[in-house]
């Protein structure tokens, strides 16, 4: 598809609120690499197979941060409402909404925007802005 043909091609605005509503609530999975996973891992002063045994799983065939009951991230600390491991966070999260998911139609992008108030704020980001995102993810189905 080419620049004239994607509906974001006047560019989308955003910008993040660290509101935590990407991390809570929804069922799905966030992938990580390995090194994303050994970063974490030190970053929270565990040893590698502690981390994994204790805040993963395997999603849709892939290693995934696990989630609680209620759909919130394990890293999300919902006393400070902020990512335990927001230096080190996995790629996925600090890409979004820049998703192929998410872009993939103006409807997709509104349709996430009812949940995210920093969608349509903010940067306005450029279609090149957009790609460049959206080709940093390790996971092309994201």
């Amino acid at each position: 598809m080419g620049r004239d043909e994607v509906w974001y091609s006047g560019g989308v605005r955003f910008q993040c609120l660290e509101c935590g509503r990407c991390c809570r609530g929804e069922s799905g999975a966030i992938w990580m690499t390995d090194e994303e996973v050994r970063r974490m891992a030190e970053a929270l002063g565990l040893e590698e197979g502690e981390f994994r045994s204790r805040y993963m799983t395997t999603r849709w065939g892939r290693q995934s941060l696990r989630e609680r009951v209620n759909g919130d991230c394990v890293m999300l600390d919902p006393e400070t409402n902020r990512c335990r491991v927001y230096p080190v966070r996995p790629l996925q999260c600090s890409l979004f909404p820049f998703w192929r998911s998410v872009m993939r139609s103006r409807d997709r992008w509104e349709e996430e925007a009812r949940r995210c108030p920093g969608m349509g704020e903010g940067r306005l980001w450029s279609v090149e802005d957009v790609e460049e995102r959206l080709s940093r993810s390790p996971f092309p189905d994201l």
